[in-house]
């Protein structure tokens, strides 16, 4: 799996928070840059003043983020001259944990979600194709080569990976931000492991590279709005079915 991203991707990811002073919103966005790939593992993270500058921050409040990270296992911290703060970014998270997150949401909150995932990607995406470099596009295949044979926690990675990539692509720090927002959020969701749609997601991505690659705006943002519906068309049927024995049971 690759690791690296482009600066503005990353940088997205550190921007400073919206709202001030809280522990849970500084712990989700470094949640999402683990599982992103963003922060690889046993990677140190800066120091808790270099967070709380690049969060817009107390300190305290990054400390107080920190031991949430620690008490998922997510962060290890190390004493001595060479210590500090440590990713530990799971292999495989547990397998029903992904089903639990879902069934907790409701079948309208995901096409709310997806209305507004819709609206984001398929603009960054038009923008992507008017204008990215040729280091965008380079990015944006290697990012769909990651979803060649990716399976599981690697499939969501590689999927929140290459929209993030096209969002940076687009050179819009607003449309950048607003993507890192979605998936630290309920667009996660879109991207869970449903099943094996590692050959169907790579031929979609790489259609969609294609269209920024040859400057075709709308083609780029048709494909993306495809690929997204899909996604939601497959998620809405797992959600019905893991909501089918509660149904059951109160019948």
């Amino acid at each position: 799996m690759r690791k690296g991203m482009s600066h503005s991707a990353r940088s997205a990811m550190f921007a400073p928070l919206g709202q001030v002073g809280r522990a849970e919103a500084v712990a989700a966005r470094l949640v999402d840059a683990i599982t992103l790939g963003l922060l690889a593992d046993e990677e140190q993270l800066p120091s808790e003043a270099d967070l709380a500058a690049q969060f817009g921050v107390s300190t305290v409040t990054v400390r107080e983020a920190l031991v949430a990270l620690r008490q998922q296992g997510l962060v290890e911290t190390r004493r001595g001259r060479s210590g500090g703060s440590f990713v530990r970014a799971p292999a495989n998270p547990p397998s029903d944990a992904w089903r639990e997150r879902l069934r907790e949401v409701s079948l309208s909150d995901l096409r709310d979600v997806g209305d507004h995932y819709l609206a984001i990607a398929g603009a960054a995406a038009k923008l992507a194709a008017e204008r990215s470099s040729p280091e965008d596009v380079a990015r944006l295949r290697l990012a769909t080569d990651d979803l060649r044979t990716a399976q599981g926690i690697d499939f969501t990675r590689a999927e929140r990976q290459f929209h993030l990539e096209v969002a940076a692509a687009a050179q819009s720090p607003r449309l950048t931000h607003e993507e890192v927002h979605l998936q630290s959020e309920r667009g996660g969701l879109l991207w869970l492991p449903l099943g094996p749609h590692g050959t169907q997601a790579h031929a979609e991505h790489a259609a969609i590279t294609a269209a920024i690659d040859a400057a075709d705006g709308e083609l780029a943002r048709k494909l993306t709005e495809e690929h997204i519906l899909g996604a939601l068309d497959r998620l809405a049927d797992v959600h019905l079915d893991l909501l089918a024995p509660y149904s059951a049971d109160d019948s």
